[in-house]
């Protein structure tokens, strides 16, 4: 089961790739949109991830405060990036990429 879920993932991401070096030119501003509950420090861990990029990050809790929403603006150097940083956040529990 767990390497139906890998190749998923890898072949989710492999399309996403394609998908952005098709509508884009590299470099190239990019909005990352997540939803996370708003938990431990899962808002602090998905700003870290975008810490060292220059990104500008905003932030906003649902009504009842349960769950946060993060839009990043970040410029990346490519596909790559985008699904690196992708990857890099899915490890937050609950977290959800738009």
């Amino acid at each position: 089961m767990d390497n139906d879920k890998e190749r998923e993932a890898f072949e989710f991401y492999e399309r996403l790739k394609v998908e952005l070096d098709n509508s884009n030119t590299w470099p190239a501003a990019y909005l990352f949109k997540f939803i996370v509950p708003t938990v431990d420090d899962n808002v602090d861990r998905v700003e870290n991830a975008f810490n060292c990029m220059g990104a500008v990050i905003k932030t906003t809790k649902s009504k009842t405060g349960k769950f946060t929403s993060i839009s990043i603006d970040a410029t990346v150097k490519n596909a790559q990036e985008v699904v690196d940083k992708y990857r890099e956040v899915a490890t937050i529990e609950g977290i959800v990429s738009l």
